[in-house]
């Protein structure tokens, strides 16, 4: 967030102080370049306490704006996002997307949703069959221009002030999302956002990542950097930043391995292969 919209979250100093927070190290590079757009971007953390208030007029519409400007594999815009403002609408959602009572708090819930609908909809009205639809291609493009366009409208959300969290929790349920949000085939919500002020009576702080070692790779990748002692240190700094906040001191390791060494972790997700085909997704062409 820039300077002037920072008014949700205590501010911090300058580019080379976001990078302390965000690392728990300081930056190699004795001062790194001022720009208020990597700065909103790095001062970036998830929001699960919402206040009442509603959101101004237009911030949505200019979200989304700012979401179609994002990139797109051959223009294809293959997404959609569903606004979701009534109270009872995101209690259900709430619900299904594992009792993630946030979401109903926020006022505002967005669901981004991968649409080759509205594609095999011009192929119909041109009477054309098109089997690329049913590439996987198609598909991670047309999920890769989701997520771009999401993470566009979040910083836009971010730059008025605004707090947002990603809810991977709708792929729990996709067929009753689906259902609830009156998806047609070949649409899935492949993540949801809640949107808000964020409740100050919640502070919430930027959240260590991965040191930059483990991911920026100059030239080759080296796969020494993905197991050495900067994950070690990783986990280190994470138990501690964790600890000094009052929740359970778990390293990022440790994380990882509960959340991928059962698929029961995966809260039903693990079946999304056959629930994408009953969506009317078939993945399977050459």
């Amino acid at each position: 967030m820039s300077d002037i919209t920072l008014s949700s979250f205590p501010a911090l100093s300058s580019m080379n102080a976001l990078w302390q927070a965000r690392y728990g190290t300081p930056p190699a590079i004795p001062a790194l370049p001022e720009s208020p757009v990597a700065r909103s971007l790095m001062a970036h953390r998830s929001v699960r306490a919402f206040s009442s208030a509603p959101l101004p007029d237009g911030v949505l519409e200019a979200a989304v704006a700012a979401a179609q400007s994002a990139s797109t594999s051959s223009n294809m815009q293959a997404w959609s996002v569903v606004a979701v403002q009534d109270g009872p609408r995101r209690a259900r959602i709430a619900e299904l997307a594992g009792a993630q009572d946030f979401i109903a708090q926020a006022p505002l819930f967005l669901a981004w949703v991968v649409d080759l609908a509205r594609l095999a909809a011009v192929g119909h009205a041109h009477d054309r069959v098109l089997p690329g639809l049913d590439c996987l291609d198609t598909f991670l493009a047309g999920v890769m221009d989701t997520a771009l366009a999401a993470q566009n409208a979040a910083a836009s959300l971010e730059s008025y002030g605004l707090g947002i969290v990603y809810v991977g929790g709708v792929r729990n349920n996709p067929e009753a999302i689906a259902a609830e949000l009156g998806l047609p085939p070949r649409t899935m919500a492949v993540f949801g956002m809640s949107v808000g002020y964020p409740d100050r009576r919640h502070p919430t702080t930027i959240k260590p990542r991965l040191p930059q070692q483990s991911v920026l790779h100059r030239e080759r990748y080296d796969a020494a950097a993905t197991t050495g002692a900067e994950i070690a240190a990783y986990d280190e700094h994470l138990r501690a930043v964790r600890a000094s906040a009052g929740q359970p001191a778990r390293s990022w390791s440790e994380a990882m391995l509960a959340r991928l060494g059962d698929v029961s972790a995966l809260h039903g997700r693990e079946r999304l292969p056959q629930a994408l085909r009953a969506m009317g997704f078939r993945l399977d062409q050459a």
